[in-house]
């Protein structure tokens, strides 16, 4: 399409703040509260993401503060023991860094911040040095797209490749957009197409959801189900 997918690059911040992996616990803590931020790339060399570190990696040394670790939780948690007694960036961070590409999708990137549990991620180039950070509110701002460009790329790239011109304007099909709600209008008797359509508006950068104002059988349906005209919400599926 056009306009979609939208890329990290366009969504993600430039002016990134980072620390070397010689900074002391205070420095990080302090640089955090300076620059409002919860986590930290780690640079070495002339830029290379190296590692990250975050609030929960200082707060293990506030976690063991009143106790000694057992030497069950030793075993069991050796890691954040280890990092509990940390005193600079290179022995906090966690290590190989979350990264993605400038060139990645916004959906690429949101899936790995859903499996890792993670806020936010170090954009960087194929050799590893730091470009920008990209966090969830950033992949969130394709649902700030006004209706009106999210209409005409909807009748550009979809409604005008699926559906040709009609001669007769009563047999067009029409889209109106609203809170970022898709809506489209007109003779959709097929329902393979308009399955078809669904799919593809929903794959549009900032939709929220698809509906059908038309006439014919409902996507999903058995020809012999019976079929009411009318809003039809066409449920979710998975887009790609």
């Amino acid at each position: 399409m056009k306009h979609t997918p939208y890329t990290v690059s366009e969504v993600m911040t430039q002016t990134v703040v980072a620390i070397g992996q010689d900074a002391g616990f205070k420095d990080i803590v302090e640089t955090m509260e300076q620059w409002k931020v919860s986590a930290l790339p780690v640079l070495a060399g002339e830029g290379r993401v190296i590692g990250v570190v975050s609030e929960a990696d200082l707060l293990l040394k506030e976690e063991f503060r009143e106790t000694d670790p057992d030497r069950r939780e030793q075993l069991q948690r050796s890691d954040a023991v280890r990092r509990a007694g940390a005193l600079t960036a290179g022995e906090l961070m966690s290590t190989p860094a979350l990264t993605v590409h400038a060139g990645d999708t916004l959906a690429q990137a949101a899936r790995t911040m859903a499996r890792q549990s993670v806020k936010r991620l170090p954009v960087v180039d194929g050799q590893g040095l730091l470009q920008g950070i990209v966090s969830r509110s950033d992949l969130l701002k394709v649902f700030l797209r006004p209706d009106e460009e999210l209409a005409e790329e909807v009748r550009t790239e979809v409604v005008g490749r699926l559906f040709p011109e009609p001669v007769d304007e009563a047999e067009a099909v029409t889209v109106s957009v609203t809170d970022g709600v898709v809506t489209l209008g007109g003779p959709l008797r097929d329902a393979e197409m308009r399955a078809v359509a669904a799919r593809l508006v929903r794959a549009v950068e900032g939709v929220v959801a698809v509906t059908f104002d038309a006439d014919g059988p409902v996507p999903g349906r058995t020809a012999t189900e019976p079929t009411q005209p009318g809003t039809v919400t066409v449920p979710e599926t998975t887009r790609r």
